[in-house]
């Protein structure tokens, strides 16, 4: 919804766990040493800790993703809560075992064979799990098994347990002593800094902008109230910054100032008593896409018609789906369209889509096809290999058919001149 408008390529503040994205801070450079040491010295245990939010699966998929597969085989359990049986049969199915049976000695004993194999062709098997501090008790005592499969030096599996502060607390227990002294490698994740945060944000938005020095999105303030307010844990940096550029662009206000900051932070924490500006954005929006969706169904020449043709009488438009209220509501949007347009259609420049194809193409232009998830920024970008602002504009000047350069959609023409008719980069 904002990129044009803060010139960014993409999202900077997704709250799924992206490994592009990746920061490292002290406490994250030490856990992914930790991961990537106890892993490929086959210490056995790893255990990460960290509260929520601070990024331990991203800091684990990014090591994943650029370990060396072809020496590592991943056992990935994203749901803890299971038995030990149930974790056996889970780790056969995922390495192409055949069980044999359903008694647990035999089953570690199976286990014990296939992971000498893969010992002797030089692979590393490694089962992560994730939010260990779900898995049953009973289960985490029965791991310490897996851990005396080993050879006369090196563990046969690597056990990589990934869990926030209730997992210490877990592992205190006294049925738990044996596991918690094989944990050979351990490591935490604390919140990022005052410091760190503002790193953190500036890196993110660095990694989306569409060109060097573009990073007018926030003033002092606003991070300073952003960084404040999230305490350090990167998944509430991430939603803070998200929501605030959806305000400042409801507001246009560039870069986003405190005062939206502020407005945008209650609300997030439900201390507004004012409606947000945010869903007030996304109605908007919401709207704007309905009205150019309904105009995509209209037969050939009746936008132009619209155009040339003012009347009191509600657009040609399916009744049986659209209510005259609608109409007339688009009509009125089509009307006032019309007031802010530079007369082009009615010079006759465009009449028809087909008209100004071969008008473009004529002096060497460029005409794409919008894409699901193509923004003008990107667009001009691949045409012409730069964007900023300015060129966004002139493209839009030429392209009046786009209501609003902001908001363009799969299917629609984008006439992208030459460079050197009007404009010189």
């Amino acid at each position: 919804m904002y990129l044009n408008f803060f010139g960014l390529r993409k999202e900077p503040f997704h709250i799924t766990p992206d490994p592009d994205f990746l920061f490292l801070s002290s406490s994250h450079k030490e856990a992914l040493a930790a991961i990537i040491y106890g892993i490929e010295k086959r210490k056995g245990f790893i255990a990460v800790v960290g509260g929520v939010g601070v990024g331990k699966t991203t800091l684990l998929r990014s090591y994943l993703e650029k370990a060396d597969r072809k020496h590592l085989k991943i056992v990935y359990l994203f749901n803890a809560n299971i038995s030990f049986k149930d974790l056996l049969n889970m780790i056969f199915e995922e390495l192409c075992i055949e069980a044999g049976s359903d008694d647990v000695f035999k089953l570690v004993n199976t286990l014990h064979h296939a992971l000498i194999e893969e010992y002797k062709q030089g692979c590393n098997v490694v089962l992560v799990v994730d939010e260990a501090q779900n898995m049953p008790v009973e289960t985490l005592e029965n791991l310490r098994m897996l851990s005396n499969l080993e050879t006369t030096k090196e563990k046969l599996i690597q056990i990589v347990l990934i869990g926030q502060p209730e997992f210490d607390t877990q592992l205190n227990r006294y049925e738990l002593r044996q596991l918690k002294q094989r944990l050979a490698v351990r490591s935490t994740i604390n919140p990022l800094s005052k410091k760190d945060s503002l790193a953190y944000i500036h890196h993110r938005l660095l990694l989306a902008r569409i060109q060097a020095g573009n990073l007018g999105v926030f003033t002092s303030g606003a991070l300073k109230e952003i960084v404040k307010s999230a305490g350090g844990i990167p998944r509430i940096i991430n939603i803070l910054c998200d929501n605030v550029l959806i305000n400042g662009y409801g507001y246009r206000k560039k870069p986003v100032n405190a005062r939206i900051a502020r407005e945008t932070i209650a609300d997030f924490q439900g201390k507004s008593k004012r409606p947000s500006l945010r869903w007030a954005t996304v109605a908007a929006a919401a709207l704007v896409i309905l009205s150019v969706g309904l105009l995509l169904f209209l037969p050939r020449g009746t936008l132009i018609g619209a155009y040339e043709h003012q009347s009191n009488s509600s657009l040609p438009l399916n009744t049986t789906s659209v209510s005259k209220e609608e109409s007339k509501a688009i009509e009125r949007n089509v009307q006032s369209d019309k007031r802010k347009a530079d007369g082009s259609f009615s010079k006759g420049v465009i009449k028809t889509n087909q008209t100004h194809v071969k008008k473009v193409e004529g002096v060497g232009s460029e005409i794409r096809i919008v894409k699901n998830g193509d923004t003008m920024a990107k667009l001009t970008e691949d045409v012409y290999g730069w964007a900023d602002e300015g060129l966004i504009a002139w493209v839009h000047k030429h392209n009046n058919h786009i209501t609003d350069v902001d908001v363009i959609h799969a299917g629609m023409k984008v006439v992208f001149p030459n460079l050197g008719e009007d404009r010189e980069k």
